[in-house]
């Protein structure tokens, strides 16, 4: 199974997200594991066409995903998974 962790900054929006185990084999099945586990989410992960909201890196082991559409990068079995909403501001 993969770990998925999160930023504080998307933890303020949901206080109970925690590290979270997923088996998904795809990143869109693990993002629809964690929709189930935390209803909402994927709102502020995802835009209305399912592709990955410009203000959210997700992290394959360290690298940054580079397919923000369709979400098809691989990851092993034992991938860690980090999903980041950046912060703007002055």
């Amino acid at each position: 199974m993969v770990i998925v962790k999160f930023t504080y900054a998307l933890k303020r929006f949901f206080p109970k997200l925690t590290d979270t185990t997923a088996a998904g084999k795809t990143l869109r099945a693990v993002l629809d594991e964690l929709e189930a586990h935390y209803p909402g989410v994927t709102r502020y992960v995802l835009d209305d066409q399912g592709r990955l909201r410009q203000h959210v890196n997700i992290f394959i082991d360290g690298s940054m995903i580079k397919d923000r559409t369709t979400l098809t990068d691989p990851f092993r079995e034992n991938s860690e998974i980090y999903i980041m909403q950046a912060l703007s501001g002055g």
